[in-house]
């Protein structure tokens, strides 16, 4: 369980970084273009012993920030704090239906082991599903894993440029701050919100690293859109 601690703000280029609950941030904000976040699913990542757990990232300490999924009022707070939102781990909440879901083929290197071959990402608009094929441990992205749960920057970008033209995008659930330096990456506006000190302050470092580096990823190419002729 996480500590009370005193809210911080810190300010980097483009990025907003707020240390706090994400339910006392939230209505502080504006409404953001997109929410782009993952929540901690409930599946006690934070009290993992694997490879990737916990005795590698937390020093063996438990923070206990996976022992359960955010209460209903979160997510709801989470969903409609952006225009758009997409929720990585949307198949274990409450989210309501949905075709629109972005999933995460994690490649040969997570095949036939204790590991989920993907994940899957709640859209909260209408859309066909998508899939991306990205192996992490092919890719070398785990070669500096900071937080358990870490998604690669290339999959949150991804996921990113599939919420349309988002100029300002939110994280409430920031962890080690992968969300943010897509956003940068891409020359997005963002916001993070981190309860726990010690990921809050890695994400910093990782979005001041990102920011001094620029835009390093191009846009989405805009998608044809078939206009009606008008006859009279």
């Amino acid at each position: 369980m996480a500590e009370t601690t005193q809210m911080r703000v810190e300010h980097i280029g483009d990025a907003t970084l707020y240390l706090g609950d994400c339910m006392e941030v939230l209505p502080q904000l504006a409404k953001a273009d997109a929410v782009i976040t993952d929540p901690p699913y409930g599946i006690g990542a934070s009290a993992g012993t694997g490879k990737y757990g916990r005795l590698k990232i937390e020093a063996g300490q438990d923070l206990g920030w996976d022992n359960c999924v955010p209460a209903e009022e979160a997510l709801r707070a989470v969903v409609t704090a952006g225009e758009r939102a997409v929720v990585f781990g949307g198949n274990y909440f409450g989210l309501g239906p949905s075709r629109n879901f972005l999933i995460w083929d994690k490649g040969a290197g997570f095949k036939n082991r204790d590991f989920a071959e993907c994940e899957m990402a709640w859209c909260s608009w209408d859309a066909n599903a998508r899939v991306l094929t990205y192996d992490p441990l092919a890719r070398g992205d785990y070669r500096d894993k900071q937080h358990p749960t870490q998604k690669p920057v290339a999959v949150m970008a991804w996921a990113i440029q599939h919420a349309g033209k988002a100029d300002l995008i939110l994280d409430p659930y920031m962890g080690s701050g992968s969300t943010g330096v897509a956003a940068i990456k891409l020359g997005r506006k963002f916001i993070g919100i981190e309860r726990e000190p010690r990921y809050f302050d890695i994400a910093c470092r990782r979005i001041e690293q990102a920011t001094k580096q620029g835009q390093l990823f191009e846009p989405a190419a805009a998608q044809p859109v078939q206009m009606g002729l008008e006859v009279g």
